[in-house]
């Protein structure tokens, strides 16, 4: 590999633009995803993440836009760096893993037995291998999905909703070994959903997308640092009209609705809790209970698709 490669970007897009007639699926899109990221891409259903993982991966053709993997531009050239899955994936049912393993091989044209046998032992099914695959549980299929894009030994996966349907116990296997894959094998990652919790103790970096836009990228402390001039609290108070009326006169405070046992959720901009609350004070509204809710990426997928960082 060129030396100057080294430190090339893992995945690269720039300007990415799919049209369906006049709708702009995805418009203008740029992201940079770093080597040994495991890069968390989020938005909500049909916000565009899928269209761009098949524009990424040359599987459907782009209106204008650039992707680079770890330097290389020649779309045929990446695909000895790249293993995916798009979507749910399918099998042979009738064939064992391994079967359809060397089948995926034979078709790709690149992987061995030798390389088949490593991907099935590292998301540990090696050992029900000669399994029909018909038989597997949706997760086993899962891994075994994971195992097809290891196969010729990529530096870069992407993976599109790879927990999706999954019961809690395949999602924390795919999440426990995705880390693996990048803390022991040096992988990058680029993995991409809608499911927050199962993101949010994985990912390094991410970036959000909502109506074909990516509205905020960068690291999960730094995106939410940037966003934390917004905090929410929930307040019980002995008087709910007069809490209501001062609430509704306040500059930076809005009403977000119902918390636990009748108190209010309140958001505040701008202005600091001990501020909120002397103001309730002074205003005579008895403050009985007032809590700021720590931000999560729950937090932060919502302010960025509602109405971005600013």
């Amino acid at each position: 590999m060129p030396e100057g490669l080294l430190t090339s970007s893992a995945l690269k897009v720039t300007g990415l633009t799919r049209r369906y007639g006049a709708r702009a699926a995805v418009d203008g899109l740029n992201l940079e995803v770093q080597p040994g990221d495991l890069y968390g891409f989020l938005g909500p259903n049909g916000a565009g993440k899928t269209t761009v993982i098949r524009c990424v991966l040359g599987l459907i053709r782009r209106d204008a836009g650039e992707v680079s993997v770890f330097g290389e531009a020649d779309p045929v050239r990446q695909r000895a760096d790249v293993g995916a899955i798009v979507e749910t994936p399918r099998f042979h049912e009738w064939l064992s893993a391994r079967a359809n393993l060397e089948v995926a091989c034979a078709y790709a044209g690149r992987g061995d037995s030798a390389s088949v046998e490593e991907a099935l032992e590292r998301v540990g099914l090696r050992e029900r291998a000669k399994e029909p695959v018909g038989g597997y549980s949706l997760g086993m299929k899962q891994r075994l999905g994971i195992a097809r894009a290891l196969v010729g030994k990529p530096r870069l996966l992407i993976l599109d909703e790879p927990v999706n349907g999954l019961d809690p116990r395949g999602m924390a296997e795919v999440r426990t070994l995705l880390k693996e894959l990048v803390r022991r094998d040096g992988l990058t990652v680029f993995v991409s959903s809608h499911l927050l919790a199962e993101l949010e103790g994985m990912v390094t970096r991410v970036g959000i997308i909502d109506r074909g836009v990516l509205r905020a990228e960068g690291t999960l402390q730094g995106l939410l640092a940037a966003a934390e001039g917004k905090v929410e609290v929930e307040l019980g108070v002995t008087d709910r009209v007069a809490a209501l009326e001062v609430l509704g006169r306040t500059e930076g405070v809005s009403l977000l609705g119902d918390g636990a046992d009748g108190a209010l959720r309140v958001a505040l901009s701008g202005l600091t809790v001990p501020d909120f609350n002397r103001r309730l004070v002074g205003a005579g509204v008895g403050v009985e209970r007032l809590v700021a809710q720590s931000r999560r990426l729950e937090d932060l997928f919502l302010q960025v698709t509602e109405r971005g960082l600013g």
